[in-house]
């Protein structure tokens, strides 16, 4: 058993893309930042999806673009798609995050797709991860 344990902060990405009101991209590099300056060393900071579906991370790239990186801090991003991840390696992301749901009707809400969709998805984007020696971030929605 380890004696440590990582925090992976996913605020700027989860805690944001669910707001009403938009959130400024200035606000969310400042707060990325914050975060890195505070002692996160793994910062999940956007997710690249379609802006109609979630509006508040139309701006992805211009974030990854506008953060100031520090040395030891790793800046990962959503990818629901080979779209996404497509824009996420142009917009250097060190880690990529996808995920899937543990329900079909929360799979439907969020992805648009059934469970079994969303791994045929899934299976390009974990492909193209591994070709790009990024460490890959896989999660489960239990809703």
């Amino acid at each position: 058993m380890s004696d440590t344990i990582t925090v992976f902060e996913v605020g700027p990405r989860d805690g944001l893309q669910s707001l009403g009101a938009h959130v400024a991209t200035q606000t969310k590099i400042a707060l990325i930042d914050a975060l890195a300056r505070a002692g996160l060393r793994k910062i999940e900071a956007t997710s690249f999806v379609s802006p109609p579906w979630v509006p508040q991370m139309a701006d992805a790239a211009q974030v990854m673009a506008g953060i100031s990186r520090q040395d030891g801090v790793t800046y990962a991003a959503l990818t629901p798609n080979e779209r996404g991840l497509d824009q996420a390696l142009a917009a250097d992301c060190d880690e990529i995050a996808v995920f899937a749901s543990a329900s079909e009707g929360f799979s439907r809400a969020n992805l648009n797709c059934s469970i079994e969709d969303s791994f045929a998805r899934f299976a390009p984007v974990i492909l193209a991860v591994h070709r790009s020696n990024l460490f890959l971030k896989p999660s489960f929605q239990l809703r």
